[in-house]
């Protein structure tokens, strides 16, 4: 029993040796890329595209590095009611629910004027930056990724508004784990995040290029209530009040948000 005691200290000892050693290797990578970064900045020429490469460089890849690695140690890993950034930051509320399979949920947001997002892969990412720029149509522009459950939306919808990808009603769904209870006892077989993008800009708290969101979030909440019982395919709709508390926060990108905390249960 005490050489089994002392193996598993042993080993929990080095894994955590090991995670430090991977984190710390990590910095001194980024540091020497900042270091040389920076000496270009400062020698007087071409100053711009080191400036270019430095934001790049921590936007998207040193900073999430960093937060993926110490959230797995700051926040829970069990539901919450938020969904999560690839960065491991707590994002958007969890604000509707179904009870139904999935092709009556593609049935019922077809019919409410909704639009099935495309994936996000780099030839939708370049067409969804053009018709940001130039303001062009794109009904069906990805959305970024989010993760439930350890893993990104299984679909979006969204509306566009004024022709613009800039500005839209968006909601990604997620599936549910087989015999998985909400907090309460509740049950459903698809969770969903709903929320509306008023227009990109680069996000203080991340320094990327995103969409900004609506404060109010129980209004993109009531709002796909509304269009989803105007399609007559509602079998029924329970509004649980006070699911969660009633909170102001923010979420991943610095965006504030607020709720009253009740979750509609929509049955198809």
């Amino acid at each position: 029993m005490a050489l089994k005691r002392i193996y598993r200290f042993s080993a929990t000892t080095l894994g955590y040796l090991s995670r430090l050693g991977v984190l710390a290797a990590i910095i001194f990578g980024f540091y020497l890329l900042y270091k040389l970064l920076l000496e270009q900045v400062f020698d007087g020429s071409k100053q711009i595209y080191p400036i270019f490469a430095l934001w790049i460089v921590s936007a998207y890849l040193v900073i999430p590095r960093i937060h993926r690695t110490l959230s797995k140690y700051y926040l829970p890993s069990y539901f919450v009611g938020r969904i999560r950034s690839p960065s491991g930051f707590l994002a958007d509320p969890i604000n509707v629910a179904f009870i139904a399979d999935e092709k009556s949920i593609h049935t019922a947001m077809s019919k409410a004027g909704w639009t099935k997002a495309d994936q996000l892969k780099p030839a939708t990412f370049m067409k969804t930056v053009y018709s940001s720029l130039l303001r062009t149509s794109y009904p069906s522009a990805p959305v970024g990724n989010m993760y439930l459950f350890q893993r990104r939306q299984n679909f979006a919808y969204e509306i566009e508004i004024d022709g613009s990808p800039n500005e839209r009603h968006h909601i990604r769904f997620w599936k549910t784990p087989k015999n998985w209870y909400l907090p309460g006892g509740h049950t459903a077989d698809w969770l969903a995040a709903a929320t509306y993008d008023t227009h990109v800009g680069i996000k203080i708290a991340t320094g990327q290029i995103d969409h900004f969101i609506h404060e109010n979030i129980d209004e993109e909440r009531d709002f796909t209530v509304a269009t989803l019982k105007k399609t007559g395919l509602t079998k029924d709709i329970e509004i649980v009040e006070h699911f969660t508390n009633a909170y102001h926060d923010k979420n991943n990108g610095g965006d504030r948000i607020s709720t009253d905390g009740s979750l509609p249960f929509i049955t198809l």
